[in-house]
């Protein structure tokens, strides 16, 4: 855990549960994309930075998750370098709290204000306003989060942080976060299109090829989309749809799952009823949902 693994000339990975990058600039600085889920992750990159000489210029949040800016903090503090992220994202890594409220929908209870949701609170700037090193890309992929965007180094590998998901956890899980469905799927296409050398997702295996990945992640999508509509061929109020998403895909709920699934069930029925193959209607002061077709 915590292995330092050479991509390119200049670009490497650490391998940990989400996959910190480092881009190794002109002048011996290094550039961090994402850091990790904790001030430990943060401890780990100081003693790779240490052991290869190198100094850290900045550090690239390419979304606001705890477990891609978990390191922040303790590397302001001991290296007092800028973070860089986008749009919302800065918002919630400055204020942290707003993860599990928006995901609970109000003020979360102790057991969602955890590191699992809450990092500690760092300051970033916005990407937009970083003068990017010659022939380095950042590119927006929206639908996980708000305004996620991935990065391609100048030697030719796309960091694309949680826009994929392995296989193995969407076989495991099957309802990866979603925040915006239809965004997502236009995020697939776009990536499926993609020219690299190598394709670093923060929760999947480096591939050479991602189009496998990118159709696997589509195919998750439609499945979900497929059940959300058997599910409510009889109307129903979301708690019961819930139940019924955990049930089909014997999932065990607790407060973690209950918000992170929940938040992406509710993605799906918004988008299905956008594209109107469900309606919302209020009956007896309840909110229901029915398919369509």
């Amino acid at each position: 855990m915590y292995e330092l693994v050479r991509l390119t000339e200049r670009t490497f990975y650490i391998d940990c549960p989400a996959k910190m990058g480092i881009y190794l600039l002109d002048d011996a600085g290094a550039l961090l994309i994402d850091s990790g889920n904790d001030k430990e992750a943060g401890k780990k990159v100081l003693k790779l930075l240490d052991a290869n000489g190198w100094e850290l210029a900045a550090i690239l949040n390419t979304h606001s998750n705890a477990d891609h800016i978990g390191g922040n903090r303790l590397l302001q503090d001991r290296l007092g370098v800028p973070a860089y992220t986008a749009g919302l994202e800065a918002a919630f890594t400055k204020y942290p709290i707003l993860e599990p409220s928006f995901l609970y929908g109000g003020y979360p209870c102790k057991a969602l204000r955890s590191k699992f949701l809450m990092a500690q609170p760092s300051d970033t700037r916005d990407v937009g306003e970083w003068e990017l090193p010659d022939g380095m890309e950042i590119l927006p992929l929206p639908g996980h989060f708000f305004a996620m965007f991935g990065i391609k180094t100048p030697d030719g590998v796309w960091f694309l942080a949680d826009c994929l998901s392995g296989e193995n956890i969407l076989e495991k899980y099957h309802l990866a976060f979603l925040y915006d469905v239809k965004a997502y799927l236009d995020t697939l296409d776009k990536v499926e299109t993609l020219d690299g050398a190598r394709f670093v997702p923060a929760h999947a295996p480096v591939v050479t090829d991602i189009r496998p990945l990118c159709e696997a992640n589509r195919r998750k999508v439609h499945e979900n989309i497929d059940m959300l509509l058997a599910i409510c061929r009889e109307p129903l109020c979301f708690e019961e749809i819930l139940k019924r998403v955990f049930d089909h895909y014997a999932l065990t709920m607790d407060f973690n799952q209950y918000v992170l699934v929940g938040s992406t069930v509710r993605s799906y029925l918004s988008y299905l009823c956008d594209e109107q193959n469900l309606e919302a209607q209020f009956t007896e002061n309840r909110l229901l949902w029915r398919a369509v077709r």
